[in-house]
């Protein structure tokens, strides 16, 4: 799905997120990546094969 050179990393690569933005939807909390990841504000991702990625959450000190 990559048109860019150097390819962009694909989606079940570690550096997936550095994918470029395809389709940019920041109203709905979400981006396409070029390797056909959606990834969330809350860092949550949906990839191409229908898996999911949990958002990351930060301990906070009390």
């Amino acid at each position: 799905m990559c048109s860019h050179q150097p390819q962009c990393p694909s989606y079940d690569s570690p550096a997936r997120d550095a994918a470029h933005i395809v389709a940019f939807h920041p109203e709905q909390g979400w981006n396409l990546l070029c390797n056909g990841a959606i990834v969330f504000d809350d860092t949550g991702e949906i990839l191409p094969d229908g898996s999911i990625v949990a958002p990351s959450r930060l301990a906070v000190a009390a």
